[in-house]
């Protein structure tokens, strides 16, 4: 069975944009190596890796809710998965997932982010690899450590990469 890669990214990232581009490059190298690509199913990132997943021949899903209806999930996404609610979504999002990669994102990734980390950290989950690419989680991490009294053990559970390229190999690695 192919493993799933959830992946977590800013809805607002544009064609064109740095954002997007790495969110097109992840879908492409997950894809390659063999993994499915799940997502909210919309746009910008969600958009942009399941084109990058769905162009080199890869399998996506696409968690949608059911509140934004009657919009659709993007033109990439081969399987939609409706949920009810955000709380549903959230759930399902994060239990499809296998592994999970944070890219940079706003307040709703901030959100899946929060959740996955605290349900990795009470092990209300299994343990998974938990991946944030690039300098923003870079700074969100020194934040929380800086400032609030979060232990090495629990940030232990992240694991910070410069590159897509990087987490690609790392969950690579972790699944051979």
């Amino acid at each position: 069975m192919p493993r799933t890669v959830t992946i977590f990214g800013a809805s607002g990232a544009r064609p064109g944009s740095p954002e997007y581009q790495e969110a097109l490059d992840l879908g492409r190298l997950l894809a390659q190596a063999g993994f499915v690509v799940c997502n909210g199913g919309y746009g910008g990132t969600m958009q942009a890796s399941a084109r990058g997943a769905k162009q080199a021949g890869g399998h996506t899903i696409g968690i949608t809710n059911a509140l934004f209806d009657p919009r659709s999930a993007n033109r990439y996404i081969a399987h939609e998965r409706k949920a009810p609610d955000f709380y549903e979504r959230l759930r399902r999002l994060i239990s499809l997932g296998d592994a999970y990669v944070c890219l940079r994102g706003s307040v709703g990734t901030l959100t899946e982010f929060s959740l996955t980390w605290t349900l990795l950290q009470t092990h209300a989950i299994p343990r998974k690899p938990f991946v944030c690419v690039g300098n923003a989680w870079r700074a969100v991490l020194d934040t929380y450590r800086d400032q609030l009294p979060v232990r090495a053990k629990d940030l232990g559970f992240i694991t910070l990469v410069d590159t897509v390229d990087a987490a690609v190999d790392l969950l690579q690695c972790h699944f051979r």
